[in-house]
């Protein structure tokens, strides 16, 4: 029983001693990367001058908006159906259009029905007009659902 508790109190003091190797690393890297994005960071003092104060981390900072270049696009098709796909940022919602004409499963009476999209949140049906702009543009990146309707004719 002795070993036993020895053993038990071996782990017990390896693990907390991982745990605060992991902790210096996070740490260190969290150091590295205020120093890497952030100089004025780096330049202020680990320990906070007021008693109150806590110094800032790059996780506290508001987030900066980010530039993407792709868009995952998941489509739902009418019959319950979705394809999954990752397009470029920059590409037209015509293509977006064109890969789901393409994968979307045969129907019996051969010849598909032309397709409107749509979105989800927020609600929105894509025109014509929007087929010509970037997913981007749409505000579809970095990624989005889009619903698949026949088109109504009109």
């Amino acid at each position: 029983m002795r070993r036993a508790a020895e053993e038990r109190r071996k782990e017990k003091a390896e693990e907390l001693a991982a745990r605060q190797r992991v902790r210096e690393k996070i740490e260190r890297d969290k150091a590295e990367r205020a120093k890497k994005y952030g100089g004025s960071v780096s330049s202020q003092p680990s320990a906070p001058t007021e008693p109150g104060s806590v110094p800032s981390s790059p996780s506290q900072e508001p987030p900066s908006k980010r530039e993407y270049d792709q868009c995952r696009i998941q489509v739902r098709l009418p019959d319950g159906t979705s394809l999954t796909q990752t397009f470029r940022a920059r590409e037209q919602l015509a293509a977006v259009r064109l890969y789901v004409e393409l994968h979307r499963g045969e129907e019996p009476g051969g010849d598909q029905d032309p397709v409107q999209l749509l979105s989800g949140f927020p609600r929105r049906a894509f025109s014509e007009a929007d087929m010509e702009r970037p997913l981007q543009e749409l505000g579809l990146v970095p990624s989005a659902v889009l619903i698949v309707a026949k088109k109504c004719p009109s």
